[in-house]
């Protein structure tokens, strides 16, 4: 497929907002096996001389929910204490990108998720570059084999082109331009069947054990990130 913008190729459609309205633990392992479309103006000096299309097939998600959303507290979310100006894209409209800094430095991806009036997201965790590897190998170059472009949500970031703050909100639904870029989301036809799941990576306290059992992944794919406990988590199981 070319840019964000083309028709989606077969066994795939482009993701409609009424797909993403439900809770974030239920969108999220619909997304396994889709694919983010990214699209970047070239500019030298203040001319476009074309773009480069960078497109990641989706291998590992994780659902984090806002206040007041599903059966319980989430506290591992950023909207955990309801809206700030740092998560304010999570309480907007589903199929935007609610693009964050993490540690000061990686651009993470989440795709915003949940019914009207509640905050939620599903974080890009790892992806398998499918188009554009060129161009994301340019972006990534302390990655030493392909299945470490996007293998990781700062990796994942940075190989399709997507930062904070200029690309936090673009809507992946619509594909319009945000700051020289566009992004889309589709979706398999067919949702995968086999999907593996289990505590989410790194998430300190309870909010990553098996109480929260909200990662998902592609079982077996190896550009799945390794998985780590978070601050006390692994003493809480």
């Amino acid at each position: 497929m070319s840019g964000a913008s083309a028709a989606a190729p077969a066994g795939f459609h482009h993701a409609q907002r009424a797909e993403l309205a439900a809770l974030p633990v239920e969108v999220a392992p619909r997304l396994l096996g889709g694919l983010l479309v990214v699209e970047v103006d070239a500019v030298v000096g203040s001319e476009s001389v074309g773009s480069e299309v960078v497109v990641a097939r989706l291998t590992e998600v994780e659902a984090y929910h806002g206040r007041d959303t599903g059966d319980r507290p989430d506290p591992g979310s950023h909207a955990r204490m309801g809206p700030t100006a740092r998560n304010a894209t999570m309480w907007g409209e589903p199929g935007h990108l609610y693009v964050y800094l993490s540690h000061g430095i990686h651009s993470c991806v989440n795709v915003v998720c949940g019914p009207a009036g509640v905050a939620g997201g599903v974080l890009l965790r790892a992806a398998e570059i499918v188009e554009g590897v060129d161009a994301a190998r340019l972006r990534r170059p302390a990655a030493r084999v392909d299945r470490d472009l996007a293998r990781g949500p700062g990796r994942l970031g940075e190989a399709v082109g997507l930062r904070h703050p200029v690309h936090d909100g673009i809507d992946a639904v619509s594909g319009s331009e945000r700051a020289g870029v566009r992004a889309r989301l589709l979706l398999r036809d067919e949702p995968l069947a086999d999907v593996a799941t289990g505590p989410r990576v790194g998430v300190a306290g309870v909010a990553g054990t098996a109480a929260f059992p909200w990662r998902f992944w592609v079982p077996g794919d190896p550009t799945v990130s390794a998985f780590r406990w978070g601050r006390g988590a692994a003493v809480l199981e």
